[in-house]
């Protein structure tokens, strides 16, 4: 008899047309409206990437990627995965994918985040929303808390800056700088909890480290929000302008590791911001493509479940 799993796959959400604008940061704001001038300098930057982001399909395109990965897998003979969606800040939230699991049936479920790295902010956030609702119907819930370190992972983003390195002269490897990032957070709260993002940030740079032809590796941080309040350091577009003066660097290539697709913190923070501070200084601007749904980032994932399920 085959059993039905739940496979919750959550993820940050993004607008699906402009007049979702607004509601969606009134959520990321915890209810609070966005002024006119935060919600103008939004829709601007989603106008500069043609829109509105491509996440919400990609989203989709991953969770069928994964659960289709899964139940051909051949490591669950009695049991077939059933794929659902939740978001943090647009529907359908996680709150009411929780309740249409238990509405199916579903008393057990594995949930995993589009997010590598483990924060409590972050992905510890998205577990206790989906727990707490699951709680309400005695659901079994195993999280999926981070991949950041799976071989296929790692494979993939080394596979990815070797690409990007065949197109660069060796001679010119010792001016290249791998700037490996990460959306930031806000720093008291990572400090006074002693949460493990930063060092599994600086983990994955490590791992990749040992897979590529390049000394020069750099951690920065991306996407801060705008609190008042210090965030996670260097900022990669300050980070770039340092290297740049200190090193001569005359290749820069950004790889966003903290984030599977291409959204706007990468199509606009990475592909226009960062690119306007590698023009600015002369050097040449990389960015390898995002995971998206490679058999390699679907197949870590894959393999992290296999840990804990």
């Amino acid at each position: 008899m085959t059993t039905t799993m739940g496979l919750l796959v959550m993820a940050y959400g993004t607008p699906y047309k402009k007049s979702d604008i607004e509601p969606y940061y009134t959520d990321i704001r915890h209810g609070r409206k966005p002024s006119q001038e935060e919600l103008d300098d939004l829709t601007r930057r989603y106008e500069a990437i043609g829109g509105l982001s491509p996440l919400a399909g990609t989203t989709e395109r991953q969770g069928e990627a994964l659960v289709a990965a899964l139940n051909n897998s051949g490591l669950y003979k009695d049991v077939e995965f059933k794929l659902y969606i939740g978001l943090k800040h647009i529907h359908p939230f996680i709150e009411d994918t929780v309740m249409q699991m238990h509405e199916d049936g579903i008393t057990e479920a594995v949930t995993v985040v589009l997010a590598p790295h483990y924060s409590r902010f972050s992905i510890g956030s998205y577990n206790k929303r989906a727990k707490e609702q699951a709680d309400k119907y005695g659901m079994q819930l195993h999280h999926v808390n981070s991949y950041f370190e799976q071989p296929k992972f790692i494979e993939y983003w080394s596979m990815r800056i070797n690409e990007v390195l065949a197109n660069i002269p060796e001679q010119e490897y010792d001016k290249t700088m791998l700037v490996v990032s990460a959306h930031s957070l806000p720093e008291k709260m990572i400090v006074e909890s002693n949460d493990p993002y930063p060092q599994q940030i600086s983990k994955t740079a490590q791992l990749i480290a040992g897979h590529i032809p390049l000394k020069n590796i750099a951690v920065g941080w991306q996407s801060a929000g705008n609190t008042g309040t210090p965030w996670l350091e260097p900022d990669v577009q300050d980070l770039t302008r340092d290297l740049h003066q200190t090193l001569g660097c005359k290749h820069f290539i950004y790889t966003p590791v903290g984030f599977v697709a291409e959204h706007l913190e990468v199509l606009y923070d990475n592909d226009y911001e960062c690119k306007v501070v590698c023009d600015e200084v002369g050097a040449t601007y990389h960015r390898p493509p995002m995971p998206d749904t490679h058999p390699l980032f679907i197949g870590a994932i894959v393999d992290e479940i296999s840990n804990i399920y």
